[in-house]
């Protein structure tokens, strides 16, 4: 039965309530770059892949796997955070800032609301898909995939509900999921493959030491 690790990055300088611009800038900080030592060692067999998203916490995360396993095979996948505050883009803030922004745009539950170059929820669950999708194609054998808290959420979400095109009252159910599915900094999940499915069987949570943070 193959295996596929989802591995939230490690605490990133955001996570840390630290300014900062482009969402996909923010580094690790110290704890985070302990969290990623943990997931190198924490890991139950050799990845044969190992793939990052292109943010640098999720790159960051990964290094300590990547110099552990050598011979893994590495690659870049869209599985970035989902950023859908597009009126904030280029401006530096912090989570405390980002909060009403946040909340408006939940409330508004439009799954096809973007601006200024955000993605939307719809594009967000399409994304999701297309994972789901490229993980059926591969080989069998472990890979390890370093990506983001919400991005994870909606991976699981998706598995659970089978919702693949969400209208407004499955983005208020996915709210709900989100607030209440804790993915820590430095978490993996599980996802267990049957040969020959495209599908995971099994979900898996693995505890993380880091789950009261």
């Amino acid at each position: 039965m193959a295996r596929v690790w989802l591995i939230r990055h490690g605490e990133s300088e955001s996570n840390a309530g630290l300014p900062g611009g482009e969402p996909g800038a923010s580094a690790l900080t110290g704890l985070g770059r302990r969290q990623a030592l943990e997931v190198a060692e924490s890991l139950a067999e050799p990845p044969r892949l190992i793939v990052t998203s292109p943010f640098l916490r999720a790159r960051q995360t990964a290094e300590p796997t990547i110099e552990r396993y050598p011979g893994a095979e590495r690659e870049e996948w869209p599985v970035q955070e989902f950023t859908f505050l597009g009126e904030l883009h280029g401006q530096v803030t912090t989570t405390a800032t980002r909060k009403p922004y946040t909340e408006a745009y939940w409330e508004r539950a439009d799954p096809h609301h973007a601006v200024n170059g955000a993605e939307s929820f719809a594009d967000l669950f399409a994304r999701t898909r297309e994972f789901l999708a490229r993980l059926g194609e591969r080989e069998p054998g472990p890979i390890a995939v370093f990506t983001h808290g919400l991005f994870i959420r909606a991976v699981m979400w998706s598995l659970l509900t089978g919702v693949t095109t969400p209208d407004s009252e499955a983005m208020r159910g996915f709210r709900t999921f989100a607030d209440t599915y804790l993915v820590p900094n430095g978490n993996i999940t599980e996802l267990r493959y049957t040969p020959g499915k495209r599908i995971p069987r099994v979900v898996v949570p693995l505890a993380s030491r880091y789950a009261d943070r």
